[in-house]
């Protein structure tokens, strides 16, 4: 089965549609019907169905983790931990991941079309929340017949995702590994989030958000927000390492060209980005991660968000990430200290800032090697 992404392009993969029985409810108060959520999936699922596991994305993320990219060609993003014998190994495990809720490669977001006006979504597409990402993903792991997940696993905005459904539906998931991430989207993140949405909001091709219908891309704003955003990404002993203050051609131009290599990377880091991303649904899932905080939806406490869980959890941090600094992570294991849950706790040291995890960090990947192999003894999973 196809689905077309915001592009219009044809992609490969699996689609479900909701809402023929119930709409989906949103935090916002409406309900959606109907929706598509486009996933893919790798490995078969065992008789007994319980060897599944949710691959949650992160912002700019997608649901091909594991093949080329269908719009770019470039290797799917957890390409290094999915396939046979491999971390995420498809001869052990059921993979899903599902495009969230707001995205622009399958899954509704505001470039889709209204149903009740039949023309795009964009601003008037309802503002979506993590838990309503998540929320989509149960109606997809409900479709699937999957009554309980063998694990849950995310970095990134993909680790909130991770706490979103050991919070809110823990006896729906046996394992958790949120990997890179916080409880809440701090001050310093909201800003940086405000920087791009502004970039793109700044851009005369974005029309008030109507640019589909203009037959317009605010293409440069969209460049800038990612720009912004992949600074962060990344440490600064790997952008030195990478490029230092090495010239573009060797030699100064006294202009405004890209003289120094790193210019030059971030702008192709941009413009690839545009290629494959729509600038609303970037509105919407940096909006969805600014609104999210697990703590303030339990009484201000964030141990009350996980009282009495079985999930067995594995959180993960890097030495290096300045965007989700270990200190987020520690807030959450203390937080399943404090109500006796079952946590492993490891802070990988590596020099390749918030985007190791989806780097070749051998620790990272033997940590969760580790953690995957003896909760599946405890699941009862066959090596």
């Amino acid at each position: 089965m196809t689905v077309k992404g915001a592009s219009g392009v044809v992609l490969p993969g699996h689609r479900l549609e909701l809402g023929a029985e119930a709409p989906l409810q949103l935090d916002c108060g409406l309900a959606m019907a109907p929706v598509t959520v486009a996933y893919q999936t790798y490995g078969r699922l065992n008789a007994d169905k319980s060897n599944a596991i949710l691959i949650c994305h992160a912002l700019t993320g997608d649901q091909f983790v594991a093949e080329p990219h269908p719009l770019t060609g470039k290797p799917g993003w957890w390409a290094e931990m999915v396939g046979p014998g491999r971390v995420l190994d498809t001869d052990r495990y059921f993979l899903i991941c599902a495009n969230v809720l707001g995205g622009c490669m399958g899954t509704t977001g505001p470039a889709d079309i209204n149903p009740a006006t039949g023309k795009p979504w964009c601003l008037n597409f309802p503002v979506i929340t993590i838990g309503d990402m998540v929320r989509a993903q149960l109606r997809l792991v409900d479709h699937l017949g999957i009554d309980r997940l063998f694990c849950v696993i995310g970095g990134s905005m993909g680790g909130m995702q991770v706490l979103e459904w050991a919070a809110r539906y823990p006896d729906r998931v046996f394992a958790a590994v949120p990997i890179a991430c916080s409880a809440r989207h701090s001050a310093q993140n909201i800003a940086f989030a405000e920087v791009g949405r502004q970039a793109i909001i700044a851009d005369p091709d974005w029309c008030g958000g109507d640019y589909p219908l203009s037959g317009k891309n605010p293409h440069r704003g969209l460049a800038v927000a990612r720009m912004a955003a992949h600074i962060t990404y990344l440490s600064e002993t790997a952008l030195h390492r990478k490029f230092g203050r090495t010239l573009q051609s060797g030699a100064l131009t006294y202009g405004f060209d890209a003289d120094f290599q790193v210019e030059s990377y971030l702008r192709h880091q941009g413009s690839t980005f545009v290629e494959r991303f729509d600038a609303n649904s970037y509105l919407y899932i940096t909006r969805a991660m600014d609104y999210f905080d697990l703590a303030a939806d339990h009484g201000g406490i964030l141990a009350n968000a996980f009282t009495g869980t079985r999930t067995r959890f594995c959180v993960i941090s890097f030495t290096s990430d300045w965007l989700f600094p270990t200190r987020e992570s520690r807030a959450i294991v203390h937080a399943l200290n404090a109500v006796a849950a079952n946590v492993s706790f490891v802070e990988v040291e590596s020099d390749k800032g918030h985007d190791a995890f989806l780097l070749d960090e051998p620790e990272f990947h033997a940590t969760l090697s580790g953690f995957l192999d003896g909760a599946g003894e405890h699941r009862g999973l066959p090596r």
